[in-house]
């Protein structure tokens, strides 16, 4: 039966989800530099990010004009008050500060955010710009890279996907959009070539 199926998938999902929580707790970590970004309050390091906590939580998000990294934003958005309990987070791109805030504005983000223009350090974490994340430990003021992750379509970082999944849609079946429009029962302009 699927449904059998269906459970004993989930439960060696889950089990996997142990292991692999096991494993980063565990990951070596390696020492990186203090390295400098610009914010709307000027020039601000990677040490000064952590404020008053030990572990940083940098999310690399593409810019204002990625669909996907606008929807792993909104996700992460609403798990900020729980994340910042305990970790420091910050939202990295590649555009200058006042873009960043007036995009986080306009989708009422509450990140704390910084732009490493495209430059060293996203060069040196190997993430070529590709959306994902960094959790950094200080210790002693120095900084060490923990774990990392890339995100993607399907992955286990944005919780749409598993609903999504529920309803039998895949992420080839569905993109996201920075907005959706309801189309009105009648449209005052006539409604040409309008899909």
């Amino acid at each position: 039966m699927a449904k059998n199926k269906i459970r004993d998938l989930e439960n060696k999902i889950f089990e996997l989800m142990k292991e692999l929580q096991k494993l980063q707790k565990e990951n070596v970590k390696s020492e990186v530099k203090n390295y400098v970004f610009s914010t709307l309050n000027g020039k601000s390091n990677l040490l000064e990010l952590f404020e008053d906590k030990d572990k940083l939580l940098v999310i690399h998000n593409m810019g204002q004009g990625c669909r996907y990294c606008t929807l792993w934003g909104d996700g992460i958005n609403s798990f900020l008050p729980h994340l910042e309990s305990i970790i420091s987070v910050v939202l990295v791109s590649k555009d200058s500060p006042k873009e960043q805030r007036k995009f986080a504005n306009d989708r009422n983000w509450n990140f704390k955010m910084a732009s490493h223009k495209g430059k060293e350090y996203m060069k040196d974490v190997n993430f070529d710009n590709s959306p994902g994340a960094v959790l950094y430990i200080r210790e002693n003021n120095k900084i060490y890279r923990k774990n990392d992750c890339v995100f993607g379509p399907g992955d286990i970082y944005c919780s749409i996907w598993s609903f999504l999944n529920l309803a039998g849609i895949s992420d080839s079946d569905w993109t996201p959009q920075f907005s959706y429009w309801k189309r009105p029962e009648k449209l005052d302009d006539g409604g040409k070539n309008v899909i």
